[in-house]
């Protein structure tokens, strides 16, 4: 038998793709200020595409407001640009090196367009453990040529599917409960 199929590489990328989904749904505000509503923002510095916490540090000075201090004076208006077409719905407040984010009143119409984002996340994170699940079960039928019992084969192929499921679902659940924390007035 050369072909070796692993389940705990499996078990390793599905939950990968929900930590990325985890991060995404981080940064989809809900009317409170927090660093993680930046962290999607990739700004161009130096000739190369870096995320914000490269060039700048974020805080929370108040709960409506985000503070982010640029290190390179010179790469202010690059971040605030990138803010601004992060497509956050976040104006900056240039004061030289520093900026003040305010964190404006989520409307129905914005939190509707969160949902949607959300959601979006949620199919990318799906699709992510299908890819694996495939990439499993293609693994499987390698292994099945290269000597592997069938029912081997039939029991490790049923072990893959229940943890897709069970991956999908965490995800469902972490989109329902970001939906509930962006419709929440």
């Amino acid at each position: 038998m050369s072909h070796k199929f692993d389940l705990e590489d499996l078990k390793r990328r599905m939950s990968q793709a929900v930590h990325v989904y985890k991060e995404e749904l981080a940064g989809l505000r809900t009317g409170r200020a927090s660093t993680h509503l930046l962290e999607p923002v990739t700004v161009e510095a130096y000739g190369a595409r870096m995320p914000l916490n490269q060039v700048a540090t974020v805080s929370v000075p108040e709960s409506r407001m985000l503070l982010v201090s640029v290190w390179d004076r010179g790469m202010a208006h690059a971040v605030e640009k990138a803010i601004r077409e992060a497509n956050l719905g976040l104006n900056p407040i240039v004061e030289g090196a520093t900026m003040r984010v305010p964190i404006p009143e989520l409307n129905a119409e914005r939190r509707k367009e969160l949902v949607k984002v959300a959601h979006k996340y949620a199919e990318a994170a799906r699709v992510a453990v299908r890819h694996v699940r495939r990439d499993g079960n293609d693994s499987l039928k390698k292994a099945l040529k290269d000597g592997m019992s069938e029912d081997e084969e039939s029991r490790l192929q049923d072990k893959v599917q229940k943890l897709t499921d069970e991956t999908i679902a965490e995800i469902d659940k972490l989109l329902v409960a970001k939906e509930q924390d962006i419709t929440k007035v």
